[in-house]
């Protein structure tokens, strides 16, 4: 899967904010915010295919982290982009 390239991270003071470029109809009512180590994936995978093992591998490698925490945390950002529609499942 991969980070839909309408949307755009924005940090705004220490909070970081995902926005779509208003290329096309959205709901902003789906739209998140992201926490410092959310932040770091979407940077670090944003032109990359991922899923949650590569997520999982990225957590600890930059935090003290145990795997299993960083599967659970890789899991729910996933499932949090995926519900606001951020996320393109297949490549393309």
């Amino acid at each position: 899967m991969r980070i839909k390239p309408e949307f755009m991270l924005h940090q705004v003071g220490n909070e970081y904010i995902v926005m779509h470029d208003g290329s096309t109809n959205v709901d902003f009512s789906r739209i998140i915010n992201l926490n410092g180590s959310a932040a770091y994936l979407w940077k670090r995978f944003r032109n990359e295919a991922f899923d949650a093992d590569v997520l999982a591998d990225a957590l600890t490698e930059r935090y003290e982290v145990t795997r299993e925490q960083a599967r659970r945390d890789a899991e729910a950002f996933i499932q949090s982009l995926r519900q606001c529609g951020i996320l393109c499942e297949t490549e393309s």
